[in-house]
């Protein structure tokens, strides 16, 4: 019964979809502008693996974003093999960040790191005539795809969100679906997903609702609209269920611990591609407190504090409303999350 409401719920969204889904033709899509790498052009895809979310790094003393140390840490994860970069998402502290800033961080990453890592850029927001702005920016300034977490706090009913990802997706720039229910307060539903992902624009989501359920569900209705895993991926945006997600038939993650772990990250997501049960839970054993303690106050604040502490960043600072970790309370807690992984 499940299923036949589902492929019903499929059906109908569609139908309602259907006016707003035909992507722009190629001589219509928007071109992008060449910004100084010399394949600033290029689209390159989404890789399975890990994807590290990336945080913005600020000058304490003056609140800037400091450059120096985020091209520092870009170059960090060109070594450490990650896959994706992720930039301008939630760990990045994107809403509290100036036009001029964002400006810059794309044109940074893209300098730094295009064609060695696929840079996928948060453009998301309420408005969508705001992640219109943002996501031919991206895609202007060099970005491989858009991460577009559904519309918050507004809660859109599932035929909006449908269209609200589709009409994106016919900018041009492929879409990356984020779907984060505990910070947005709405729920793409898995029929919701599988017609958005019939878009050919549409490559991957990005899926933090810890769920495993939810990928076995979705992966059959993927199925059954004839999507591959290899068109389609599935990313878990949950670190503490990531490796359970990949075994089962994940593709990768979009990680807030691959900032302070980046090579074992990468590594732990290898072997869970590779079906290799022993050598993921060996390397996730490490990473256990890291994937839960990284969040015993809100992202990226504990996150800072870990980088910080390694002496990768020189400052925690987050900018207001958020603030330095409560060293008092937790400083012990990340201490030893970061000593049982070998970071400290």
């Amino acid at each position: 019964m499940y299923a036949a409401r589902t492929r019903t719920t499929i059906c109908l969204l569609g139908l309602i979809a259907i006016s707003a889904f035909q992507p722009l033709s190629a001589g219509r899509r928007r071109k992008q502008t060449r910004i100084g790498a010399s394949n600033a052009n290029d689209l390159n895809p989404m890789q399975p693996g890990s994807t590290v979310a990336l945080v913005t790094p600020f000058d304490k003393d003056t609140g800037n974003v400091n450059m120096g140390e985020l091209k520092q840490l870009l170059q960090m994860h060109v070594n450490a093999g990650t896959n994706n970069l992720c930039i301008l998402g939630t760990t990045g502290e994107s809403n509290v960040l100036t036009p001029t800033e964002r400006t810059l961080i794309l044109k940074t990453a893209v300098s730094e790191v295009k064609g060695k890592m696929t840079i996928l850029a948060g453009t998301g927001t309420i408005d969508p005539n705001d992640v219109k702005s943002m996501t031919l920016e991206a895609m202007d300034l060099g970005c491989d795809a858009a991460l577009i977490v559904t519309p918050y706090y507004v809660k859109p009913p599932q035929r909006f969100l449908v269209n609200h990802f589709t009409t994106l997706a016919d900018l041009g720039l492929p879409v990356v679906i984020y779907n984060v229910p505990g910070r947005t307060a709405v729920n793409m539903e898995d029929a919701s997903t599988a017609i958005c992902a019939q878009h050919s624009n549409i490559v991957a989501l990005k899926d933090a609702t810890g769920d495993l359920e939810r990928l076995h569900s979705l992966k059959k209705l993927l199925s059954e609209n004839q999507k591959s895993s290899d068109s389609f991926l599935l990313y878990s945006g949950d670190d503490a269920t990531t490796m359970d997600f990949v075994l089962q038939g994940g593709n990768g993650c979009i990680s807030v611990s691959a900032n302070v772990a980046p090579a074992e990250m990468s590594q732990l997501m290898q072997a869970a591609l590779q079906k290799d049960h022993v050598l993921a839970k060996s390397i996730n054993d490490k990473l256990q407190a890291l994937n839960s303690d990284l969040f015993c106050e809100s992202n990226p604040i504990p996150t800072k504090y870990a980088l910080h502490r390694m002496g990768l960043i020189g400052s925690d600072y987050c900018r207001p409303p958020l603030g330095p970790m409560d060293a008092d309370k937790y400083g012990t807690v990340i201490d030893n999350a970061l000593r049982q992984a070998g970071k400290i």
